[in-house]
């Protein structure tokens, strides 16, 4: 019960920051502005969209995959949470007329866009492998429940990194503090999945 009330509590963080949506995104804080196609808020925006798609498809995976409710619970609201960050951030691009994709490589924006090889599907830190999805929905019960808290542990610590930096570098108000929520409530959760592997007799990979 101690980590149901723990995961529920990094859910609501999480929504309490994805509801900052109901402000006026195109100039909030940012002087009337419209971002363009290469800044920072544009740029976040579309990598960590697709960042964020593939956090939903492997809380899918695993859901399918084990019977644990803790494990389930926790990837329900992953899944949930960011699925519908990912609807707001490609909104905000909608909403700035600008394209959801970029010729320049992934973290271009972060003056990083060579740091993600892009090999075997992996095209920015912390995500899983073409191999690695594969992996995960082959395993099941423990096993899954393991390789699922070790992959998202290093999915949220690069997301973290990519949202630590549009708080650093995005000018538009409303997005740096959902940035900023996102950098809060997944720290919060990569500690409460520390704890479930520690249970499961595992650690996070290295």
């Amino acid at each position: 019960m101690r980590h149901a009330g723990l995961i529920a509590g990094a859910a609501t963080a999480a929504l309490v920051a994805a509801g900052a949506i109901t402000y006026a995104v195109a100039g909030d804080d940012g002087g009337g502005r419209t971002p363009s196609a290469e800044s920072a808020d544009a740029g976040f925006a579309r990598d960590m969209a697709v960042h964020h798609q593939q956090a939903v498809e492997m809380s899918y995976i695993v859901r399918d995959r084990t019977k644990d409710e803790e494990v389930r619970r926790l990837a329900y609201d992953i899944a949930q949470t960011q699925a519908n960050q990912r609807g707001m951030m490609l909104g905000w691009l909608d909403l700035w007329g600008l394209p959801k994709v970029s010729s320049e490589p992934p973290m271009t924006w972060m003056e990083m866009g060579g740091m993600a090889s892009g090999k075997d599907g992996a095209l920015m830190p912390g995500m899983a492998t073409n191999s690695e999805m594969k992996k995960l929905g082959e395993l099941a019960g423990k096993q899954a429940e393991v390789f699922y808290l070790q992959l998202m542990t290093a999915h949220h610590k690069g997301g973290i990194h990519m949202a630590e930096g549009c708080v650093a570098r995005c000018q538009v108000g409303v997005e740096k503090r959902l940035a900023q929520g996102m950098v809060d409530a997944q720290q919060s959760e990569i500690s409460l999945m520390a704890d479930m592997l520690k249970e499961r007799g595992a650690t996070p990979r290295a």
